[in-house]
């Protein structure tokens, strides 16, 4: 197997040859293998289109390292080269053959001050040629290298054309303490060497020894451990471990904490050459510091007008280096206030200088220039939280060459930074520098709250004085009622008179600020295809009592509005003449909590009213850190891309961190806070990607854009130690219907801290929903539809914030889908239910082997066991929870270190059919073609009929056993019934002890006194008669 590095070209490179051009090579790094590319002379958009290959002997350390790309400048007019730039590729993006896309990557810095720019396209996957290791053929052929042309001459074969030209440089590892940067960038390459190797694509670093002017010699096989299985060989044994380690939880090690560099208090040049200080700070203690530039641009004044229009439609503009952002404009005047913020990440700064324009807008020619100020980065000051924000300050303004001031003043703010700063959420951030419009409001993070949820129970009585429309017959009478889009009704009155009752309860879920109504409608069922309606009224929901706990509150009757006077209804439809009441008893119930999710996630277990909560028991805290190895989730400009943003739920709170844009490792380093007042509790969070940035991005599918998930994870509070920092990277797994994949990795920080420990033991003794839940309890099915109800009434809510949080995000948080049928799912929970029994199965087996003497010193010591018990029965309970306390003491050496994360193997996600996946991934109703839904019917028939079975056999089980008194079988009864009065005499006489030993003994009874055949009682059972006789 082979690692292979496709070198595309590179784009707007750096001129370093000193007359605008620069002759490019590529050299990339994977592992202690080196090779390089040919160079291609004067050209800053050079086209290699080239493939670099390596040997890959462990596709399971790949996710572990990573592949660096250089770009140098090949100097001509002395011995040297030039650094162009870098690419830092992890091994966890590198995708199989036939997977790969290009991908341009921005070339990055060595250092702070290093003029880099531009960027270069790459291909990069894995080929399972050549199968085996390339062979070492014992002959060594003599390799020149020609520094003048970067090639290299064999008297072996050389490579093919595919391979890439094999190079040799000698690199100086020693620098002097003195050396400048510039002295630094320059690698210089020492003479030609002559290397003695054999033909191979790389040479290992650590076998070339950088000693110009000597011949090296390979070191023999005997020297150098070379490997000898092959790679199927290899393959076979490392396949299904890869697979289960790629699914794992890793550590990580990020450097958390909130760290100033050294002098943020005094001058402001410090932040630009050194480093962390020791001055920590505990706001941000979770996440990686993210330093930025901050710039707000508050308002300008005494603005010059146009000497032609005579006004002025000035915005400001702020330059750092290569990123430009603007403020909105305004139309003639000459004062205008924009309090905005600019935020410039440290990491991406390529200028020393911070420019910052005042224009006048011009609708036809190019826009005016006003006049604009200059600041040193050197001079920039630094905000250190909980410091007040920074006043900003009136700059008078300065012409092109910055040496007269003109008229006009603007009043800046400027100052460096971090994540915490209050400016950060709204500031306009270069890194997204290319959204505009309405994308804009989409790359915020942001923190919402769920609306406040309220179950509305209506408990319809009766109503008096219903007349049908037709007369002389009595109405099927039944009351709908309807809530927004909720919609239920009552059953038809049992009673067919002019006064129906029913005394029947609808639930609904309604949401604070209430804005629908109720709307009550009485009809008749004079069809079973058609309903008329014989009155109606709408109630507002601020009408009714809020109930808080399970005391009944006061009926009520309410004057329905009457419709349908035959002939006359257009004429009287509103004249109240007669009218038909209802009686109702409405409340708002405020002791339920209204599921929103499902219970075995649940992350909020308080009632609705504010006044039933109790104190929180702790504090939750999340760093959101970043991710590692996102997949490409749709196409912009012809390549993959990735603009991702997390979101976190928990209770109430819902939070979503700012959009990454176009990039497969995001950091977003964003911490969160929640209270907790239950530690049975689930935190969700997924990423996602935004497809709604506007401009040219194609989401995969047809249809409208919807933020496309890429994976999620659950942390259950109970599973934390307390103040313990949890620093681990997820995977994000999803299923698909091509089968399980593995999105990339979520890097997060968790600590739950206890504000009293007295209190969670308390809990833990208490329901884990509030009292009304068990008092006054719902269905099932009443459970499953308010659930889905209050999940749409939440997803409408979020999705009219801004940003909005959409449906889709919030179904995939929730969990809507987790009801629906799923093969999947079946094997899943059947084989829990299989590993919850194993225990209990291997107990019987144990206990099995130990009557039928396979081990005799275990069955001789379990005899002298039960003879003391039957002894001493008072021992008999504190031996069973001694022996469970010891169990778990034993265990604790074994506790889990880790939270749970999602299990591919427990879910039956890897073994899984594809048919089966794409029957869970349908829709409902069902979109697949008839052949296709009648396969899978009469699959889930196969099955259920096993089920069937299964039941049918239980449920005969039980039958036999109450048929023992019920004389179905007269003589059986009335041979159990003797047996009853015979061991009721002898258990009378006889003691208690006596009676355990002689049935222990005889359980525990050699295999000599044993017959194979079944026993008297199994066999008296088996003959008893059920009711399977009766069944059709």
């Amino acid at each position: 197997m082979k690692l292979v590095v496709e070198v595309v070209d590179a784009h707007d490179l750096m001129p370093k040859d000193g007359e605008g051009s620069a002759s490019a090579f590529v050299e990339v790094d994977f592992g202690n293998q080196l090779t390089r590319t040919r160079t291609i002379p004067k050209d800053l958009n050079p086209v290699w289109n080239q493939k670099l290959s390596f040997y890959l002997d462990d596709p399971e350390s790949l996710s572990k390292q990573s592949i660096e790309v250089c770009i140098y400048n090949d100097r001509k007019t002395f011995p040297g080269r030039n650094f162009l730039g870098k690419v830092r590729v992890h091994g966890s993006n590198i995708v199989r053959k036939g997977e790969e896309i290009l991908q341009r990557f921005p070339l990055e810095k060595k250092w702070f001050f290093s003029p880099i720019k531009g960027d270069i396209a790459l291909k990069l996957y894995i080929s399972p040629e050549p199968k085996t290791p390339p062979p070492l053929p014992s002959p060594p052929s003599s390799i020149d290298i020609n520094p003048s042309t970067g090639t290299s001459e064999s008297t072996e074969t050389a490579p093919s054309a595919t391979e890439s030209t094999l190079v040799v440089e000698s690199k100086s590892t020693t620098k002097t303490p003195a050396s400048s940067p510039a002295e630094e960038e320059a690698e210089l390459i020492k003479e030609p060497i002559e290397v003695k190797l054999e033909t191979v694509h790389h040479i290992n670093k650590h076998q070339v020894s950088p000693q110009p002017g000597k011949s090296i010699e390979q070191q023999s096989p005997a020297a150098v451990p070379v490997p000898i299985m092959t790679y199927q060989q290899v393959q076979h044994g490392q396949a299904q471990g890869s697979r289960a380690e790629e699914y794992k939880l890793k550590d990580t090690s990020p450097q958390l904490g909130e760290r100033w560099p050294a002098g943020a208090h005094g001058k402001g040049g410090a932040w630009m050459t050194s480093f962390y200080g020791d001055k920590f700070t505990s706001t941000y203690d979770l996440v990686e510091q993210m330093y930025y530039l901050y710039v707000r641009v508050v308002k300008a004044k005494d603005l010059p007008t146009n000497a032609i229009s005579g006004s002025c439609d000035p915005y400001a503009e702020v330059k750092l280096g290569n990123y430009r952002g603007t403020t909105k404009h305004f139309e003639k005047r000459t004062n205008p206030e924009w309090n905005q913020v600019f935020a410039f990440s440290k990491e991406r700064i390529q200028s020393t200088i911070l420019e910052v324009f005042v224009k006048d807008r011009e609708m036809v020619a190019r826009d005016d220039y006003v006049g604009k100020v200059v600041f040193d980065l050197n001079e920039v000051p630094t905000r250190v939280p909980p410091d007040s924000p920074l006043a900003p300050q009136w700059y008078r303004l300065e012409d092109r060459r910055g040496e007269v001031k003109v008229r006009g003043e603007i009043m800046l703010a400027v100052w460096m930074g971090t994540q915490a700063d209050e400016a950060f959420p709204e500031a306009w951030h270069a890194d997204a520098a290319s959204v505009q419009g309405e994308g804009v409001f989409n790359i915020r993070s942001k923190v919402y709250v769920s609306p406040k949820l309220w179950y509305l129970r209506v408990n319809v009585i009766e109503a008096q004085d219903v007349q049908p429309n037709e007369r002389g017959r009595y109405p099927d009478a039944f009351v709908k009622a309807q809530v927004g889009n909720q919609v239920l009704k009552t059953r038809v009155s049992s009673t067919r008179s002019l006064n129906p009752m029913w005394n029947e309860d609808l639930v609904f879920v309604a949401a604070e600020p209430f804005e629908e109504h109720l709307v009550l409608t009485v009809e008749d069922r004079v069809h079973p295809t058609k309903d008329e309606l014989l009155g109606r009224i709408a109630l507002p929901l601020t009408l009714f009592e809020k109930r808080l706990d399970h005391r009944p509150v006061h009926s009520r009757w309410f004057n329905l509005e009457r419709f349908g006077f035959g002939p006359l209804e257009g004429q009287q439809r509103k004249e109240l003449r007669f009218s038909t009441r209802v009686h109702l008893r409405v409340c708002l119930e405020g002791a339920y909590h209204v599921m929103d999710e499902s219970t075995m996630y649940i992350s909020d277990t308080r009632p609705t009213a504010r006044q039933l909560w109790k104190q929180p028991i702790g504090i939750l805290e999340v760093g959101i850190l970043s991710a590692q190895g996102l997949a490409p989730m749709k196409t912009k400009d012809n390549r993959g891309t990735t603009d991702a943003y997390c979101v976190a739920k928990y209770g109430q709170k819902w939070v979503r961190t700012r959009t990454i844009i176009d990039s497969f490792s995001p950091k977003w380093n964003e911490q969160y806070t929640w209270e907790v007042y239950d530690p049975c509790t689930v935190i969700t969070l997924g990423v996602f990607d935004n497809c709604h940035l506007g401009g040219n991005d194609k989401p995969a599918g047809s249809g409208p854009a919807k933020d496309t998930r890429i994976g999620k994870v659950r942390i259950r509070l109970s599973t934390l130690e307390m103040d313990r920092i949890y620093t681990h990277a997820y995977p994000l797994i999803v299923l698909q219907p091509s089968g399980v994949k593995k999105m990339g990795e979520l890097q997060l920080a968790v600590r739950f801290t206890c504000l009293s420990l007295a209190n969670v033991i308390y809990l833990y003794g208490h329901p884990l929903l509030p009292k009304m839940h068990y008092i006054h309890p719902f269905t099932v099915s009443q459970v499953d539809n308010l659930r889905y109800q209050a999940m749409s009434i939440v997803a409408a809510r979020l999705g009219r914030a801004e940003p909005p949080l959409r449906k889709e995000v919030v179904e995939y948080m929730l969990d809507a889908d987790s009801h629906m049928w799923s093969m999947r799912r079946s094997k899943a929970n059947f084989f829990r239910i299989m590993s919850l029994l194993s225990g209990t199965i291997a107990m019987c087996r144990w206990f099995d082997d130990v009557c039928h003497w396979k081990n005799p010193i275990t069955t001789i010591l379990v005899h002298i066991l039960f003879v003391i018990l039957i002894c001493y029965p008072e021992l008999i309970l504190p031996t069973m929870f001694l022996y469970m306390f010891m169990i778990g003491l034993w265990n604790y050496r074994f506790r889990p270190r880790h939270p749970p994360h999602m299990d591919t193997k427990l879910s039956w996600a890897e073994a899984t059919h594809p048919d089966e996946l794409d029957e869970e991934f349908d829709t409902f109703p069902t979109t697949k073609p008839h052949d296709l839904v009648r396969m899978r019917y009469d699959r889930l028939r196969s099955v259920a009929g096993r089920i069937q079975t299964v039941v049918g056999d239980m449920a005969t089980q039980g039958e036999r056993f109450q048929s023992l008194l019920s004389w179905r079988d007269p003589r059986a009864t009335c041979l159990f019934v003797m047996f009853c009065l015979v061991a009721a005499v002898v258990l009378y006489v006889t003691p208690f002890r006596v009676i355990a030993l002689v049935a222990g003994l005889y359980t525990l009874r050699h295999p000599r006194f044993r017959s194979k055949l079944p026993s008297v009682p199994s066999n008296f059972f088996k003959r008893l008669p059920s009711r399977i006789d009766s069944m059709l």
